[in-house]
């Protein structure tokens, strides 16, 4: 992946934050304040700012832009496009820092601003009376829905970070599967701290979550628990491994299964189930068409055998694992993909009895068609 400088981080973010500006002036609001801690995550403030975490980050509708950050040497190095004034200014106290912040405001006409949806009503009461003056608003269908929608279609930089997050996935489920044939991976918990180890290698900053590897035993588990164990992996049966790995703040998400033979008839009905259903659903990412056709095309597939995918097609991912928007056969008919999602394909089965088989990778949507990012696969042996 290409470098980027510091003044291009500064246009990405100050482009980004010109269509919040622009919401924000069109509906009458104010300001608004996003907050990234440890009780309520959220990453728009690394998305305007690039302040990876642990933050407020608080904007008018006239282009004033104020991080208040936890660590304010991270936020010199990292942050751009925006006022640094670092929490222990305001005593580490996020409503006294709202306060002061706002009230430095050159904001004319009536004040008002907008706090996350997701603030307890305790708090979002000790924010009305600290902000007098200011109407405070806390509610759903609110420029935070914007800011959802807004990061839903990547710009140049965020798809090239998650291209190279797919890459480097990539490289390490061709690891893997070289691993699985030499034998040098035999259990859960072998091929977790594999991905741990090669993602840091690789320059990424973590995995994407928690990684799920579950051996033939606990593959019938959509999300195994606990994540992984000690157990055998890869042997004879179905197993699922379902990894992430983040570039710059950006996840991949893909699930490669594993079947091992002796498969029986029932078993390997379940894997060509998975696979028709990811074969029909891709034509159908495309720019403009309804989200639900690509739901319906993989329902399909599986209720004519009997049988029931129980979640959703795909999610779209970023910043976040699971992001706007959600792939599903029922969700509304206005929904449709738009160029510049990344969106997970991720087709799966699930049985008791048989095990378990997902075939997940990461599609970004062109003005054209599509481009599948990674490549996962069923891996047989």
């Amino acid at each position: 992946m290409q470098s980027y400088t510091k003044d291009e981080m500064k246009k990405i973010y100050a482009a980004r934050k010109e269509k919040l500006f622009a919401y924000m002036r069109e509906h009458g609001i104010s300001a608004v304040v996003f907050e990234d801690t440890e009780a309520r995550r959220n990453p728009a403030v690394r998305y305007y700012s690039g302040h990876p975490s642990d933050a407020l980050f608080i904007v008018s509708a006239d282009g004033q832009a104020v991080l208040v950050p936890w660590d304010e040497n991270l936020a010199r190095e990292r942050a751009a496009d925006c006022t640094i004034i670092p929490s222990t200014k305001y005593e580490r106290n996020n409503i006294k820092a709202t306060k002061a912040v706002l009230n430095g405001f050159d904001v004319h006409g009536k004040q008002n601003v907008e706090i996350p949806p997701e603030t307890p009503y305790p708090l979002f009461l000790k924010y009305v009376d600290a902000l007098d003056g200011w109407d405070v608003r806390c509610r759903e269908k609110s420029v935070h829905d914007f800011v959802t929608e807004q990061r839903a279609c990547k710009d140049e930089y965020e798809i090239a970070c998650t291209k190279e997050a797919a890459r480097i996935g990539d490289l390490i489920i061709d690891q893997i599967e070289a691993g699985i044939r030499s034998g040098a991976l035999q259990t859960e918990s072998d091929v977790a701290l594999l991905i741990e180890k090669e993602c840091r290698k690789h320059g990424c900053e973590r995995t994407g979550f928690d990684t799920l590897a579950a051996g033939p035993d606990r593959s019938w588990a959509i999300h195994a628990f606990p994540g992984y164990t000690d157990a055998p992996w890869a042997t004879a049966g179905l197993s699922i491994l379902d990894f992430g790995v983040v570039y710059e703040g950006y996840t991949s998400d893909t699930t490669v299964t594993v079947a091992r033979a002796p498969l029986s008839d029932a078993q390997e009905k379940l894997v060509a189930l998975v696979e028709k259903a990811a074969q029909m659903a891709l034509p159908l990412y495309q720019a403009e068409s309804p989200i639900r056709l690509a739901g319906k095309a993989a329902e399909n597939v599986f209720s004519k055998a009997k049988r029931t995918m129980p979640h959703t097609l795909g999610h779209g991912i970023g910043l976040e694992i699971h992001e706007y928007p959600r792939i599903s056969g029922s969700i509304d008919a206005e929904k449709v993909f738009k160029a510049g999602m990344i969106v997970t394909l991720e087709p799966g089965l699930y049985d008791p009895k048989l095990g378990g088989v997902r075939l997940e990778n990461n599609v970004l949507i062109t003005e054209t068609g599509n481009e599948v990012l990674t490549h996962s696969r069923i891996i047989r042996c």
